[in-house]
């Protein structure tokens, strides 16, 4: 089995682990995030949160990408990746909002952090967050929507390296300010990625043509062959990563008849 068929076959499977990592990450930063005022724990514990809402549609959308065509849907299931993909981005976005809203809040009216306790607890999850990034990276380059699932690990472990920073300073320094700052930096630097895979998937749903494919270069080929009179009404989209289709209305010279 070569290297690619091995990433699409244990896909499913290390998202079913990433998802598990995820929930007890999450009851952990809960409870410690609370017992210790902490609002980069409380915040990485929603983001965690929302990621097993997020890997699970994820792991659907791998089922349903399997599925064969049937009379009603004759492209099969392939979209469902890059709907999945568009909800996962659009749940980035709005959690990505919140926690920078309220790191500004917390800019300006500090709390008291205990700084020991988010270290602890933020090592164990940038342990557990960083395993379940690289379970998902084998397939990250497989389709939109595996992308989406791996970014969501892959924030989650940025965040808590900014809160095991943030720990070290708060506990030798108190500044409690830094909290919501590493919040605000881990989030304004993950917008970037967010926006990319919203700005793709909705090109796949407004059947756009693909970015690497010239429109008027495939034309001017197609125009080229012989008896090809003229080539309208040409047509150029995909339903997931790896299916592209092209339809165009093409007029040709009447051919000669074989005797």
């Amino acid at each position: 089995m070569d290297k690619h068929n091995h990433a699409e076959s244990s896909s499913p499977k290390n998202l079913a682990w990433a998802i598990a990592i995820n929930v007890v990450i999450v009851i952990a930063e809960i409870i410690f995030g609370v017992i210790g005022r902490s609002m980069a724990l409380i915040s990485e514990a929603l983001h965690n949160t929302t990621d097993i809402g997020s890997m699970a549609l994820s792991w659907w959308g791998e089922a349903l990408a399997d599925k064969p065509q049937t009379e009603k849907k004759t492209y099969g299931y392939k979209r469902a990746e890059v709907i999945i993909a568009f909800v996962n981005g659009g749940v980035l976005l709005g959690v990505s909002g919140w926690v920078l809203i309220e790191s500004v809040i917390r800019i300006f009216h500090p709390e008291q952090v205990a700084g020991l306790t988010m270290f602890v607890v933020a090592i164990i999850s940038l342990a557990g967050n960083g395993l379940a990034t690289y379970l998902l990276q084998a397939g990250a380059g497989k389709n939109l929507n595996l992308k989406s699932a791996w970014l969501h690990a892959m924030q989650d472990a940025l965040f808590s390296l900014g809160v095991v920073i943030a720990a070290v300073i708060i506990y030798y320094t108190g500044w409690n300010w830094v909290d919501p700052v590493v919040s605000i930096a881990v989030s304004l630097f993950l917008l970037k990625e967010v926006y990319e895979i919203l700005s793709e998937s909705v090109n796949m749903l407004l059947d756009s043509v693909p970015e690497d494919l010239d429109f008027e270069e495939i034309k001017k080929v197609l125009a080229g062959f012989g008896g090809v009179v003229s080539v309208n009404d040409l047509h150029i989209w995909q339903t997931g990563s790896h299916d592209r289709f092209l339809s165009a209305h093409m007029i040709i010279n009447e051919m000669e008849k074989s005797e």
